[in-house]
């Protein structure tokens, strides 16, 4: 029987038998023991009697005291008790079961575990459900966009991931017409590409600068009949125009980010004006400072100096104002919507929060109408599951930081636009490409850089010892070969062959067996591969039917004899952390 006809042959709610497992954070289904159902009730056998007929006592009853012993056949299983005799009044509960038997049903009500920040500034969707069909219900809400190759097809818990977080000015929604640009067709207003770490210790919320001047590559876009057009990259725009301009999607806009920092996004949330509004009505408000009062003619943003609480059309007012902080441009904006943010998510995090099902439940509704999502991860299961994943990451850890800019040249003496600084801008794409962290992270993932770092040490074989296979596994087209004819003719490693391609990787590898820790390290030296890279394993056979080992051209690969060594630490940049509120100045 399935879990619904068992559900109701029980007269118990399918949607109960959802119940949260509070070491794991997920929901389970628990069905009951039933026995098989009968069309006539079985007569109650009369009471087991002594040898003078009389009822036969529990060991345990009182004196004077006669409790009855139900039979049971050898080795059956007694059918459970239902919970409400047809037609008639419950039953009243009994022994330790009904200990711990909720009183009353309701108080097993669908529940949703929602961590979200959003709109104009950003979205951390986090979403979690009691409930099969209240889960159903919310996955009707979430809409979703075929961005192509431009991501991926799942989510995995295992890997460290990135998701480009897209905030509209596109004036959708009752009450936004005064809002944006007129007739702007939704270009990348903000947009923040988040990376959480594998180990689940730290986060990084990179915001990219809307006037940012960059080159906007050839992007396919899918057609509402199923046809595929690409939109024409164009080069020296800004980077709002990544979205919504000719046609393109979000994915064009997942392209740029890759096309500016060279880290590829894997997923997309995108918002407009209204998941600031409902997003912070749902929890009753988030705390803001002001270094300053504001009275914003253009936002309308109307506060006092000090603390206050924004919510609905205030929280838009405060997350759009640019003219009212610093030197009034884009870069002031970004820092307060940053701090923004981070009270957003201690807000979402608080156990105000999370204790109240009222507020949990309109907190869901919220997240998931407001929200557009890349196909793979349409479903509110996988939305679920990247909420519990950064429900892992301590606010501490998450860092908050701008893409490093200089003022345009070619602008003038009045700047309106900036550019990547190539001075420092690389190091922080580094960081975040090799899941380092911008925070002090805990011991665990030291002791796991140290042990990284320890494949390293030891003797090293001569490099005519070395024996390797070379895959591409997402590097340039011919870098296998170049890397073979370069080991060869320059560090002397003869052993080695070119295997041709290897599946989609995004880290450069080096997979070996024990025995062959001295060729590895030896490679590593001449190539520059930090310990992370070094994945003890199995050797292979090469074609001269001798061990070899095997290494994988990834993403990262930049060219033969370029260095691949992560850096140790993160560089030193302007940045705030979501476990700390700062005034709006």
């Amino acid at each position: 029987m399935d879990a619904q006809g068992r559900g109701r042959a029980d007269n118990i709610d399918p949607a109960d038998q959802w119940v949260l497992n509070p070491n794991t954070g997920e929901y389970e289904l628990r069905l009951s023991p039933s026995a098989p159902q009968s069309s006539v009730p079985r007569p109650r056998r009369p009471a087991p009697r002594d040898n003078a007929g009389a009822p036969r006592r529990r060991k345990d009853s009182a004196p004077g005291e006669t409790r009855e012993v139900p039979r049971t056949r050898s080795g059956s299983v007694p059918p459970p008790r239902s919970g409400r005799r047809r037609g008639g009044e419950p039953e009243a509960p009994q022994g330790r079961r009904a200990a711990r038997r909720p009183v009353n049903k309701k108080s097993k009500a669908k529940k949703a575990l929602a961590w979200t920040a959003g709109g104009t500034a950003f979205a951390l969707v986090a979403i979690g459900t009691a409930g099969y069909l209240y889960l159903k219900h919310l996955e009707g809400n979430v809409t979703t966009t075929d961005v192509g190759s431009a991501g991926k097809n799942g989510f995995s818990k295992n890997d460290a991931f990135n998701i480009l977080i897209i905030g509209t000015d596109k004036r959708t929604g009752k009450g936004n017409e005064g809002y944006g640009d007129t007739g702007s067709v939704g270009h990348a207003d903000t947009d923040i590409l988040l990376h959480v770490s594998k180990d689940r210790t730290n986060a990084t919320a990179l915001s990219i600068p809307r006037d940012l001047i960059t080159n906007v590559p050839d992007c396919p876009t899918k057609q509402p009949d199923g046809s595929e057009k690409v939109v024409p990259g164009t080069d020296n725009v800004r980077f709002n125009t990544s979205l919504g301009q000719d046609g393109r999607d979000p994915g064009c806009t997942m392209r740029t980010v890759q096309e500016v920092t060279g880290i590829m996004p894997d997923h997309f949330m995108m918002v407009d004006f209204n998941a600031v509004k409902t997003l912070t009505s749902a929890v009753g408000g988030v705390d803001v400072c002001l270094a300053h009062s504001v009275n914003d003619k253009e936002s309308h943003l109307n506060l006092p100096a000090g603390k206050s609480t924004v919510e609905g059309e205030q929280a838009l007012a405060f997350v759009r104002t640019r003219h009212s902080w610093g030197n009034q441009g884009d870069l002031d904006r970004i820092k307060v919507q940053q701090q923004f943010m981070g009270s957003l998510m201690r807000k979402m995090s608080s156990s105000d929060t999370l204790t109240n099902p009222s507020k949990l439940i309109d907190l869901a509704e919220a997240a998931t109408k407001a929200l557009t999502v890349d196909k793979g991860i349409g479903s509110v299961g996988t939305l679920k599951d990247i909420a519990l994943e950064l429900k892992k990451v301590p606010t501490k850890n998450i860092s908050f930081v701008t893409v490093p800019v200089i003022d345009n040249p070619a602008d003038g003496a009045v700047h309106k636009t900036v550019i990547v600084n190539q001075t420092t801008a690389p190091d922080v794409f580094d960081a975040i490409k090799n899941d380092v962290s911008f925070t002090e992270v805990k011991k665990k993932q030291q002791e796991e850089k140290d042990a990284q770092a320890a494949r390293l040490k030891g003797s090293r074989s001569a490099p005519s010892d070395v024996r390797v296979r070379i895959l591409n596994g997402g590097a340039e087209p011919g870098s296998a070969q170049e890397t073979l004819q370069w080991l060869q003719t320059k560090e002397g490693v003869l052993k080695s062959e070119n295997a041709g391609n290897a599946g989609p990787a995004s880290r450069t590898t080096l997979e070996y067996a024990p025995d062959q820790a001295a060729q590895a390290r030896e490679l590593a030296q001449l190539m520059g591969l930090s310990g992370s890279a070094l994945k003890p394993g199995k050797s292979v056979i090469n074609s001269q039917g001798l061990p070899a080992m095997t290494l994988t051209l990834g993403k990262d690969f930049k060219g033969a004899g370029v260095s691949l060594t992560a850096p140790a630490k993160a560089p030193a940049v302007d940045k705030s952390t979501a476990d700390k509120a700062k005034c709006a100045s």
